[in-house]
């Protein structure tokens, strides 16, 4: 992609060599698959830690700071149907420099993720197995897990793409049956509304809880394949992030319903508890596993995509091109697939699900304020008549609101946590700079 802005660099033929065969039913489908993710298996002890039963306040906040965002990303991608995503908006509409800033900063999101997400599985794995809780049998499951993915990826299989059917129904059963039985084991005393949260705690469990709502950026990325992007891409993330608010509600209320105090102590598995509670060992074990297999389900698919980014840097002189390297028998990105590897096993042999999920929350928001960013500036000058797009009344406001709400979440994370942020964008800066001073 070159770094002009020009509106037609949006131009719907401009990859005339895809295929527009996406529709409003599969994207929304592909940004519920990617949104609900073993986060939410997780994630209603710490909200109700912090809030009580006044989580859905955090869960509405997330919501509407989301409809801004996503409504942002409409306009943007109803303008730039590249593939790409929130890069290719970003890339198009400030340049390259800003456009390899927005790439590295996905880069560490996806990195964190997936260190979380491996953290977690390796906690649900010790509630299974004791044996393997802590210490070194626990750094044994983490290390083991992702050398399988790894070696399975190392020779060219593709399991996130053929398990995505099953593995999103694994995730989804298991939540609809604790819902649909546990509606009715609610006590309403545990539901009881305390009052407004203090500001605080508010916004920082809005920052830690961006990251079940998160995942819209990955499904937006194939906006080249999509048919009448500037109908179907506002239509498809307005009825996903409807269900998507109205599920994790629905999950939310039932284990604090059901567990009531006790929610907070459960820490590694919630809903696993919530469901022993209701529906025996059989229910807390099936929970239990289809949270398993959606994190593993991730760790599959980002075992393939991520090391494609450490990969495309080397290739374009971001870093070594030791780490554009391919396989010469399986002609995989060997490399990059073994660095992505360590790297997240680091990580998630020494820290929290809970720490690296805020983590990877302010790189998220991050690259949602760079986003909307691109938005604004798309809709505020003239554009050519093939790449017009979608037109709202206040279509100018929503793109400041959402980056206005953006602002006052971050404003609630930890000075490491910007620090981690920070040190990624200048070392993207000084990658960059490495890259023009060899061109």
């Amino acid at each position: 992609m070159q770094g002009s802005p020009e509106p037609a660099r949006g131009d719907a033929h401009a990859e005339p060599q895809l295929v527009r065969a996406i529709g409003v039913r599969q994207l929304t489908a592909s940004i519920v698959n990617v949104t609900v993710g073993a986060g939410i298996f997780v994630l209603p002890a710490a909200v109700a830690a912090n809030l009580g039963a006044a989580a859905p306040a955090a869960y509405l906040i997330c919501a509407v700071a989301m409809a801004l965002v996503v409504t942002s990303f409409a306009l943007a991608g109803s303008r730039v149907s590249l593939t790409g995503g929130i890069y290719a908006y970003v890339e198009v509409a400030f340049g390259p420099f800003v456009g390899v800033m927005a790439g590295v900063v996905q880069w560490l999101v996806l990195w964190l993720t997936a260190a979380g997400l491996m953290s977690a599985f390796a906690d649900q794995v010790g509630l299974l197995l004791p044996v393997v809780a802590a210490g070194a049998p626990r750094l044994a499951v983490i290390l083991a897990t992702l050398a399988l993915l790894a070696f399975v990826n190392l020779r060219g299989v593709k399991p996130g793409a053929r398990l995505v059917e099953g593995i999103t129904i694994a995730k989804l059963l298991p939540l609809a049956l604790l819902i649909g039985v546990g509606v009715f084991s609610i006590d309403l005393r545990h539901l009881a509304w305390p009052g407004w949260p203090a500001g605080e705690a508010l916004g920082s469990t809005v920052l830690l809880l961006i990251f079940a709502f998160a995942g819209i950026e990955v499904a937006l990325v194939p906006s080249g394949e999509v048919r009448e992007p500037e109908r179907t891409v506002p239509r498809a993330i307005g009825l996903a992030l409807g269900m998507t608010t109205l599920l994790y509600l629905a999950i939310q209320a039932v284990a604090q319903g059901v567990l009531g105090g006790e929610l907070q102590q459960e820490a590694s598995a919630p809903l696993a508890a919530a469901a022993g509670k209701v529906l025996g060992d059989g229910g807390r074990l099936l929970v239990l596993l289809g949270g398993m297999v959606s994190m593993f389900g991730y760790l599959s698919g980002d075992m393939l995509a991520s090391p494609r980014s450490i990969f495309a840097f080397g290739r374009d002189a971001l870093l070594p091109r030791l780490f554009a390297s391919v396989h010469p028998r399986f002609h995989t990105p060997h490399v990059a697939i073994v660095t992505h590897a360590v790297l997240v096993s680091v990580v998630a042999a020494t820290n929290t699900f809970t720490h690296l999920a805020l983590l990877s929350n302010v790189g998220v928001l991050s690259l949602y304020f760079l986003g909307c960013a691109a938005a604004l500036r798309f809709v505020s000058r003239p554009a050519a008549a093939s790449a017009a797009g979608l037109r709202l009344p206040g279509e100018r406001i929503i793109p400041i609101a959402a980056m206005a709400v953006i602002l006052w979440i971050l404003a609630h994370a930890t000075g490491r946590e910007l620090a981690v942020l920070g040190a990624t964008l200048a070392a993207a800066t000084l990658l960059y700079a490495v890259r023009r001073s060899r061109m």
